[in-house]
């Protein structure tokens, strides 16, 4: 039997890792094609490039010849159309490629929602190499920016701007910063640290139209409240939607992404889908339909080379989590902690009265079962918090152990006692923490 030819479209997290895994387990031809670059780099670090804290080269994992060494072959150019019943790709430098297996590792991209002017110069995303070169081009020597919508690329694109000393408005359509995901305590500690930041922070307001001047570069948006701010860039970063336009009308099943069943399989033999792109016919436990995290990317690549090299296996992620940094407070979540109140789950909540850490603690009123975390401005274990939550652990358990979660005690204040005294006072209980000397092996396993 010979070897199928596998080719991988996108050279992301889940593109390379599918074929790093593919490698590890057989010798079949693989190729990767992507136009955005040569190299394999981390996508969650274009940021720090724009702000002087890493070169390039710095974000790239590998050295320049991972591909020859892992005998992958690399073509730098666009697909702009599948043939997939003769198995075929069609490139932007007029070559074709041929498949037996064919993996869409296509990712995403920034949302543009029609608004007028949303194609002037000066007007950018940040998902790609080429969003961040663009923004480097038309961000030098400007004054004065808008950044449209309240998530994580939002707040990462705000920071790049202050660190160059522009003058940032930042609107969110949300009543409050990314309450979607953040819990309202949580949510406010943000939106008052965006603010100590000197950050003109307009809740409550979406953009309408922006405004050209009389080259077509930027020159204002008008928002929905009728306000005219000056901007010479305007970032576009509500939300970003899987990149799958190129392979409408090919006869592959889409909705918002790709669809897909447990396995990766789409509707079309041997092709599979992973990554940003994928859309899950029915989603699995807890989670959603598009899973567009680094790490759940990196978990579908290794799961659908196990298939694609005769180990068929189902996607089984372990307990979701999730971190992101909003200017000087890092955040944890491990778990389930939804924004909004589930029924039949109550909190423990403890705040810094400074206003920059916080613990909160989701368990079940019915048997104190814990089922999420959140943190911020404090570290915890990974391992740990996983640990507690896949075996069910009780909530005076998971207390009288916190110490086991700090992960650099050593180095900073811990304030696991803080949310322990308040237990103890809203319940009258009389919990200890042990000490972390007697938790080793929680610890280091």
């Amino acid at each position: 039997m010979s070897k199928p030819n596998v080719v991988i479209i996108g050279n992301g997290i889940s593109g390379v890792t599918a074929a790093r895994y593919i490698r590890k387990r057989s010798d079949c031809p693989i190729t990767i094609i992507s136009a955005e670059s040569k190299h394999f780099f981390s996508r969650t670090a274009l940021m720090y490039v724009y702000m002087g804290h890493q070169r390039y080269q710095d974000i790239k994992p590998y050295e320049d010849y991972f591909w020859e060494k892992n005998r992958i072959g690399l073509i730098q150019a666009y697909v702009e159309k599948v043939d997939f019943q003769n198995q075929k790709l069609n490139l932007s430098n007029g070559k074709t490629v041929d498949y037996d297996v064919l993996i869409l590792a296509t990712g995403s991209r920034f949302n543009k929602f029609g608004w007028k002017g949303q194609d002037l110069r000066g007007v950018g995303g940040l998902v790609s190499l080429q969003d961040l070169d663009y923004m480097e081009e038309y961000t030098k020597g400007i004054d004065q920016a808008v950044v449209v919508g309240g998530g994580l690329i939002g707040i990462e694109m705000v920071e790049m701007l202050l660190s160059r000393h522009k003058k940032v408005t930042f609107l969110v359509r949300e009543p409050s910063y990314w309450n979607g995901v953040l819990p309202p305590e949580e949510s406010a500690m943000v939106n008052r640290h965006i603010g100590e930041h000197h950050v003109d922070l307009q809740l409550g307001t979406s953009l309408l139209e922006i405004l050209p001047d009389e080259t077509g570069r930027v020159r204002a948006v008008i928002t929905s409240k009728n306000e005219e701010i000056p901007c010479q860039w305007v970032g576009l970063t509500a939300g970003v939607s899987p990149n799958v336009d190129f392979l409408k009308d090919t006869g592959l099943e889409i909705n918002r992404g790709i669809k897909v069943n447990d396995y990766f399989e789409t509707s079309v033999p041997n092709v599979y889908a992973i990554g940003d792109c994928a859309e899950f016919r029915v989603p699995l436990p807890g989670r959603t339909l598009l899973e567009q995290v680094w790490y759940t990317g990196k978990m579908h690549g290794e799961t659908v080379a196990l298939t694609i090299t005769g180990k068929k296996t189902a996607y089984k992620p372990a307990t979701w989590f999730n971190s992101a940094k909003f200017f000087d407070i890092e955040y944890q979540t491990y778990g389930r902690v939804s924004a909004f109140p589930e029924e039949g789950v109550e909190s423990l909540y403890w705040e810094h009265p400074e206003g920059r850490k916080s613990i909160r603690i989701n368990y079940r009123k019915q048997d104190q079962v814990v089922t999420g975390f959140n943190t911020m401005g404090i570290r915890f274990r990974h391992k740990v918090c996983e640990k507690w939550i896949d075996g069910e652990q009780d909530l005076e358990h998971v207390l009288t152990h916190l110490s086991a979660a700090n992960f650099d005690p050593e180095f900073f204040s811990t304030y696991e006692g803080h949310l322990v005294r308040m237990y103890n006072q809203q319940t009258g209980s009389k919990l200890k923490l042990k000490s972390r000397s007697s938790l080793s092996k929680l610890i280091f396993g």
